[in-house]
């Protein structure tokens, strides 16, 4: 699968553990769109190696972190670095913990004992098309979404092209397959997209994705 228009991809990885994190750094450099510019052992310090050295393209986020937390990082990193993508490799798995990541800004979340070709294809995922999520994480959110996303879409007036948007955006098309799908110009689906993100409160695809679901306007088996 290839991950243009880069070739390699720079990627952190933020782990408390050493152990887990210079494996993690080594398998990740071994896949050959990614390499790991540097390493960090709390959210605190991830920040400070891209505020004096180089930003990457992805952040491998774990959630339990002494000092400063992956929650309390993906915030930081989404309102300070938005060109970041995060995604969250942890040992947590419950829905609510991986539904506050995805709100704070994570493209997307797995767990630690995921295999590999996982991590690799979720990592060239949130480069082509921002998101990741398998199966069983996507399970989780479901069954916790009556936990969040409080809004009604009755007080949201969301138009018959915006639902059929954010129907699309459920799917594993990218934004310029969901485009040429519509008729429309990525421009224009640009404007769906931003347009959506300030009527619902989400900063993330996965956000928009989470409230179409949550409101039955794209169903679920």
């Amino acid at each position: 699968m290839s991950v243009t228009p880069k070739n390699v991809y720079q990627v952190a990885v933020a782990d408390d553990h050493t152990l887990m994190r210079t494996a993690l750094a080594r398998l990740v450099s071994s896949f050959s769109h990614f390499t790991v510019v540097f390493e960090a052992g709390n959210g605190k310090e991830l920040i400070e190696k891209i505020q004096t050295q180089e930003i990457p393209d992805i952040v491998l986020l774990d959630i339990n972190m002494p000092e400063m937390d992956g929650f309390e990082t993906a915030k930081y990193l989404t309102k300070n670095y938005p060109q970041v993508k995060i995604l969250s490799l942890s040992m947590q798995s419950d829905e609510l913990s991986i539904i506050r990541m995805l709100r704070l800004g994570a493209k997307g979340y797995l767990m630690k004992n995921v295999e590999p070709d996982e991590l690799n294809t979720a990592l060239e995922s949130v480069i082509k098309k921002d998101f990741y999520l398998n199966d069983a994480i996507s399970g989780k959110i479901i069954s916790g979404l009556h936990q969040s996303l409080d809004q009604s879409p009755e007080s949201i007036k969301i138009t018959e092209k915006e639902k059929e948007f954010l129907r699309l955006v459920c799917t594993e098309l990218s934004y310029k397959e969901i485009s040429e799908k519509m008729f429309l110009s990525p421009r224009t689906i640009e404007d769906y997209r931003n347009s959506l993100y300030e009527k619902l409160n989400v900063r993330t695809r996965m956000g928009l994705a989470l409230y179409a679901i949550k409101n039955k306007i794209v169903e679920v088996s």
